[in-house]
């Protein structure tokens, strides 16, 4: 029994190795292609982009470890089917649960390191991939000044260069303007050639110009508006010193990050749901005292109001107090008025929307919470639907395997993206909309385990024909009995 145990967790390991791999692989070049426009031309090293790969691939680990397991899982008791491998079991005396039961135990130690990793190293990805990210999607193209091209990604400069050799160093027909003064075009450098050189820090690049004149418009003098003084100098050899610091990598601080509900664990995730309940209770309660219904006329001064008291303004004390006043003023008071109810309404919008956003944002921490767990289930039901699938389509390899993988994973990512959906835009309760894909599934794996346990021709095409037989002889069936 041992030796058979062996030999199915080898057969099944090989598979979720190369499946787990493969899986992620194509994830990150989607990634890739998703976000290729952010990190073209920007000069990054070779580390850098090594770094936000691999922490691109930590956050992949969700979506590649269940399909993994639902195809390794189905490739393994597929190709055993086909080597009648299952068959030579079931004639020993050994069942198709006695068969699982290692990989069962294999899978629930996959779920519960799965449940580790989403719940302490997941966080920890994801602030150094947003973090990572962050910063490289707004740092500078890199520094490269094209031919024929006016050159304006540096600060307080524009470079035009006619000609450069193939060192890259080496440069003709040069012209530089000069803003730092913040007054235009009012500084300009011509040169006629030139080195273009870096330096050692890489902060700066030292331009060394040759036979050249400077023109610049003089400003610091009085009249200059009127008299327009004009400078203009020639030189053998010139060097300019310009600061691309800003081209450098400035990466975020992951504090700014940390706060995200991606980026919390289990319990850090409880703290802020209990706050962010506490901070909504709070607005709720507050609500009808501090923005309810008052009488407008309330806030209206009352010097501008004569007190009416006359019996025969009983019935009638609003129009009554509204003639009374003198001449004018009934149309401030109205004009007050509109106002004040434009004001209430704002200020009722505005409270309304406060309290949307803080039932939003604690859904989506409710959300990363389930989905700490529901990774790790997951595991288990995709296993459970793999394995007695394998062992009664009897197919291995990566040829039909594949399409039912595709198709059962491609039918609980969807069901899983619109409860997320539905559970973020308030529609359903995170619970149901976390839960609905598993709860969903798990009869389907129930249904194909005891088909597979039962030895049920599930996908014999005969079987098919004479259940449809049945079911359409059975009306006649009936009426002959009758």
């Amino acid at each position: 029994m041992k030796k058979i145990f062996v030999l199915v967790i080898k057969s099944y390991l090989g598979p979720l190795v190369m499946t787990f791999f493969i899986s992620l692989f194509i994830l990150v070049m989607q990634f890739l292609w998703k976000y290729i426009d952010d990190l073209v031309g920007k000069g990054l090293e070779f580390h850098l982009i090594a770094e936000l790969i691999f922490y691109a691939s930590a956050t992949f680990v969700p979506l590649a470890l269940p399909l993994a397991i639902l195809l390794s899982s189905l490739m393994t008791f597929g190709a055993l089917g086909e080597h009648y491998e299952l068959v030579a079991m079931k004639a020993a005396g050994i069942s198709i649960q006695k068969i699982m039961r290692p990989l069962i135990i294999l899978s629930i130690i996959i779920s519960l390191s799965a449940f580790y990793f989403s719940n302490n190293i997941l966080p920890v990805a994801n602030v150094k991939f947003h973090s990572l990210y962050w910063s490289i999607r707004n740092k500078k193209l890199a520094f490269n000044i094209k031919e024929g091209i006016f050159y304006t990604d540096m600060s307080n400069y524009v470079i035009r260069v006619g000609k450069k050799e193939k060192d890259d160093v080496t440069i003709h027909d040069v012209m530089i303007y000069d803003h730092t003064d913040r007054l235009g075009n009012t500084h300009v450098t011509v040169a006629k050639s030139g080195r273009m050189e870096t330096s050692e820090d890489g902060l700066s690049v030292i331009f060394s110009l040759f036979d050249g004149y400077s023109y610049k418009e003089r400003s610091d003098v009085s009249g200059y508006r009127k008299t327009r003084p004009f400078e203009k100098s020639k030189f053998k050899e010139q060097y300019k010193i310009l600061d691309i610091s800003d081209f450098e990598l400035d990466r975020k601080d992951e504090k700014l990050f940390a706060t995200h509900e991606l980026m919390l664990n289990i319990e850090q995730l409880n703290l802020a749901i209990d706050s962010l309940n506490k901070e909504y209770s709070e607005l709720t309660s507050k609500f009808p005292t501090q923005y309810g219904s008052r009488n407008i006329m309330d806030e209206i001064r009352k010097d501008t109001m004569p007190i009416i008291s006359h019996p025969e303004f009983k019935d009638h004390i609003a129009d009554a107090t509204y003639m009374s006043f003198n001449e004018g003023t009934p149309q401030k008071i109205i004009d007050m008025a509109s106002r004040k109810v434009q004001q209430k309404i704002s200020t009722l919008n505005s409270a309304q929307l406060e309290r949307e956003k803080k039932a939003e944002k604690i859904r989506k921490h409710k959300i990363v919470w389930h989905e700490k767990f529901t990774l790790s289930f997951a595991c288990l039901i995709l296993f459970f639907i793999g394995a007695p699938l394998g062992a009664i389509i009897r197919k291995g390899g990566l040829g039909l395997p594949v399409v039912f993988s595709v198709i059962f994973f491609i039918i609980y990512h969807i069901i899983s993206i619109t409860g997320k959906k539905y559970a973020g835009a308030g529609h359903m309760t995170p619970f149901i909309g976390m839960w609905i894909s598993s709860a969903i599934l798990l009869p389907v794996g129930i249904f194909l385990t005891y088909k597979a346990t039962t030895d049920a021709p599930l996908l014999d095409k005969d079987a098919w024909i004479k259940g449809f037989l049945r079911i359409k002889n059975f009306p006649k069936r009936i009426f002959k009995r009758s």
